[in-house]
C-alpha cells in the first residue's frame, strides 16, 4: 500500500462515520474519525473508535476452508477447490432431488453491496429459489413495507443535515444516545446552539436518550398505536394538520381522519400509560414545528405489529406535511452497516433487486433478462425464522450461511440448534472460530473482514460509500465475492466472469439505470476521488439527492402519499400473567455490537457493561 493512510467507513451500525486508517510498518493498522466526512466529521463512538483491535486481532480468525464428510466426522482442512468441489456436488445433487426451494441462503446487513448482488443474482437467477433472507428480517423489514405501503418504495426521504435544520424531534422505540451515537450528538450539539429546540421520546424504559428528553412519554409496551392515533386526534382537532398537503399529496385521508377521530383520548391514556395532559403537549410540540423529525428502530420494527406501528407513524408526517422539505420527515434508524444496501439489490425473500417487485411479472421478466436467465420464481421465499423452520422439518435440506451468527442473534435458539443438526448440509463463510453457528457447518469457509476487501456500503440516509482494501486477509481467507464467484463457476453458470469486484459493482449500476435508486452514473473512481454521494445519481455531473420528494410526487400508482390503517390497533403479542408477570422488551448495550465475536474480543468495550442484563 503506497499511501499510509486509508480512507474507508466504520462497519458497525448504519450511521456510516468515515474512517482514517493509518497503516504502520508492521502491517497494523490504527484508526480516527474523518474530520471532513459529511457523516460525523471526525466524531466515533466507542465501537468505532476501537475497530483497530479487531482488524489487528486475527486469533479467532478461520484460515483455511474446513469440512466433515458426515456429521459424525471431524472437520478436516482442504484445499479451496476441494471445499467448492463438495459445495458444488452437495447443491446440485440437492436440488436435482427437491427442488430449488430445498436450499436457502442466509446473508447479512454487513456484507457489502457487490456481495448483497452477487448473492441474489445466484440464488434467485441460478438456483432458481427465492430463499434468501438477511439478518435485516429481524430489524428492518417492517421499515421497508411501512415505506411502501406510504410512498409506493422503500425510500427513506431525509438527509442527516436535516438533523441541524429540525426543532422538534420525535424519538421512538429508540436509543440512539447508545445505538447511533454519532446521530444522537449531532442533534444534542444542535440543541446546545438552538435551545427550543425540543425532544419528545416514547419509550418504556429510562432510557440514556429518553433522560436528555423534553418530554418523556414512557409507554406501555406494545401500545404505539394507540398513542400515535392519540397523538393524531389532538392534531387535527387543533388545527395543526397541513390541509393543503393533504389536499393535494395523500390520499385515504379520510377514511384515516374517520379512524383517529373515534380515539378516546381517556381510553388511549388508559392503555398507552401516559396522561391526557402529556399527550395534549406532545401534540402541540409536533404541531407547533417547523421542522419535524421522527427517529425509530427495534421498538416499532421488532413487534407482532411492527409494519403497522411503522404505518401509524409515518401517517404522522403526511399529517403535518413533514416530508419532503428541509429539517422534515420520517427517519428509520438502520442498525447494520449496509442494510440499505442489501434492500437496494432485493436482499430478502419477498424482494426483487433495483426496488423492482417480485409480485409483479413485467419487474421479474425485466429482472430474467438482464441476468440472461429465462425466469424469476413467481414465489416469495422463505424468511430468516421460516427458513430454520423449514430445516427442523426436512422441507428445507441445505443452507448457507454468510456473515451472521444465526444460532445467537435469531429468536428461539433451541430451534436454530435443532434446525441445525437436522440439516444435510451446512456452509458456514465466516471471519471468525467464536461464531457459535460455525460449530454446526459441515463446510467451513474463511471470509476477508473489513479492510481487507474492496466495495460498497449505503447508509441510512442512502449515502454510498466506497471501501478500499488496505491489508490482507489472514491464512488462506477470500473475499465474499470471490467465494461467490467461485461457487457459481463449479455450479456451470453463465454470468459469473467478474475478474474484480468493481465489475461486479458496474453490472449493479447498469441495472439500476432509469429506476428511483439510479446510479447508473456513479463508479468507482467519483467514489474514490470525491467521496460519497446520496442515492439517485442518475447523470454524470450529478451531486447526489440529499432529500426525495420534494416535488411532492411519490412512487404510488397516483403520485400520492398515502394514510394507511393498521389491521390491528391493540398489542397481540401474549399478554402478562401470574405465572408469567414480565414483559421483555429488546434493547442493546452500548460498547457492543450484535453477538459479540468482534466486540467481544476488545477488553475496554467490555467495561461498561460487562455481561448480558436483564
Amino acid at each position: 500500500m503506497q499511501n499510509p493512510e486509508i480512507k474507508t467507513t466504520c462497519s458497525y451500525c448504519g450511521v456510516g462515520c468515515g474512517i482514517i486508517v493509518t497503516k504502520d510498518s508492521k502491517n497494523g493498522v490504527t484508526v480516527r474519525g474523518d474530520e471532513n466526512h459529511p457523516v460525523n466529521r471526525g466524531m466515533l463512538c466507542s465501537k468505532g473508535m476501537n475497530l483497530h483491535y479487531v482488524a489487528n486481532d486475527t486469533s479467532d480468525r478461520i484460515l483455511y476452508p474446513e469440512m466433515r464428510w458426515s456429521k459424525s466426522h471431524p472437520m478436516e482442512r482442504v484445499s479451496w477447490d476441494a471445499a467448492m468441489d463438495r459445495a458444488a456436488a452437495v447443491f446440485s445433487s440437492i436440488i436435482k432431488k427437491y427442488g430449488p426451494d430445498s436450499v436457502g441462503f442466509y446473508v447479512s446487513g454487513q456484507c457489502l453491496t457487490e456481495e448483497y448482488y452477487l448473492v441474489n443474482k445466484l440464488v434467485k437467477g441460478f438456483l432458481k429459489t427465492n430463499n434468501i433472507d438477511t439478518n435485516s428480517r429481524l430489524c428492518m423489514s417492517s421499515a421497508v413495507v411501512g415505506y411502501k405501503k406510504t410512498f409506493g418504495e422503500d425510500s427513506v426521504p431525509i438527509a442527516y443535515d436535516d438533523i441541524e435544520l429540525a426543532d422538534t424531534f420525535l424519538i421512538t422505540g429508540a436509543n440512539p444516545a447508545w445505538c447511533h451515537p454519532i446521530l444522537f450528538r449531532r442533534l444534542e450539539q444542535h440543541r446546545e446552539k438552538n435551545p427550543k429546540v425540543k425532544v419528545i421520546v416514547i419509550d418504556p424504559r429510562r432510557t440514556d436518550t429518553a433522560a436528555t428528553a423534553d418530554l418523556h412519554l414512557q409507554i406501555i409496551p406494545g401500545s404505539d398505536i394507540i398513542l400515535y392515533h392519540a397523538l393524531a386526534k389532538c392534531i387535527i382537532e387543533r388545527g395543526y394538520s397541513d390541509s393543503d398537503f393533504v389536499k393535494k399529496n395523500t390520499e385515504n385521508y379520510l377514511a384515516y381522519k374517520e379512524l383517529v377521530l373515534s380515539t378516546s383520548l381517556e381510553k388511549a391514556s388508559k392503555l398507552c400509560g401516559i396522561s391526557v395532559s402529556d399527550i395534549k403537549l406532545a401534540a402541540d410540540l409536533i404541531g407547533k414545528a417547523e421542522g419535524f423529525l421522527s427517529l425509530w428502530a427495534m421498538g416499532l420494527n421488532q413487534s407482532a405489529i411492527g409494519v403497522d406501528k411503522n404505518t401509524a407513524l409515518l401517517n404522522i408526517s403526511l399529517l403535518t406535511g413533514h416530508v419532503g422539505k428541509p429539517g422534515s420527515g420520517p427517519f428509520s434508524l438502520t442498525g447494520q452497516p449496509n442494510a440499505m444496501g442489501g434492500r437496494e439489490v432485493g436482499g430478502m425473500a419477498n424482494l426483487l433487486a433495483v426496488h423492482k417487485d417480485l409480485g409483479n411479472p413485467i419487474h421479474r421478466q425485466e429482472v430474467a433478462d438482464f441476468w440472461g436467465v429465462d425466469a424469476i420464481s413467481p414465489n416469495p421465499g422463505l424468511t430468516a425464522t421460516e427458513m430454520f423452520d423449514a430445516l427442523e422439518s426436512g422441507k428445507m435440506k441445505a443452507i448457507w450461511v454468510i456473515c451472521t451468527n444465526p444460532l445467537v442473534s435469531l429468536p428461539d435458539s433451541r430451534r436454530v440448534e435443532k434446525a441445525l443438526a437436522k440439516a444435510k448440509f451446512v456452509v458456514v463463510q465466516e471471519i471468525s472460530h467464536n461464531a457459535d453457528t460455525a460449530k454446526h457447518a459441515d463446510l467451513l469457509l474463511p471470509a476477508a473482514g473489513w479492510l481487507e476487501k474492496e466495495g460498497t456500503m449505503t447508509n441510512s440516509e442512502r449515502r454510498i460509500s466506497y471501501l478500499p482494501k488496505g491489508i490482507n486477509p489472514p491464512g488462506e481467507a477470500l473475499s465474499d465475492v470471490e467465494i461467490l464467484i467461485r461457487f457459481a463457476k463449479k455450479m456451470n453458470f453463465t454470468g459469473f466472469n467478474f475478474n474484480t469486484t468493481e465489475e461486479v459493482y458496474k453490472e449493479y449500476c447498469q441495472m439500476t439505470k432509469n429506476t428511483s435508486i439510479d446510479i447508473s452514473f456513479l463508479n468507482y473512481t467519483r467514489l474514490k476521488n470525491e467521496g460519497t454521494f446520496q442515492w439517485p445519481v442518475p447523470d454524470y455531473g450529478h451531486p447526489g439527492t440529499p432529500r426525495l420528494f420534494t416535488d411532492k410526487k411519490f412512487y404510488t400508482p397516483s403520485q400520492k402519499a398515502i394514510f394507511n390503517l393498521p389491521t390491528a390497533i391493540e398489542n397481540t403479542s401474549e399478554q402478562p400473567t401470574d405465572q408469567y408477570p414480565f414483559i421483555l422488551t429488546t434493547g442493546r448495550v452500548r460498547d457492543q455490537w450484535h453477538t459479540m465475536t468482534k466486540t467481544g474480543k476488545v477488553s475496554r468495550l467490555m467495561t461498561h457493561s460487562p455481561s448480558p442484563l436483564l
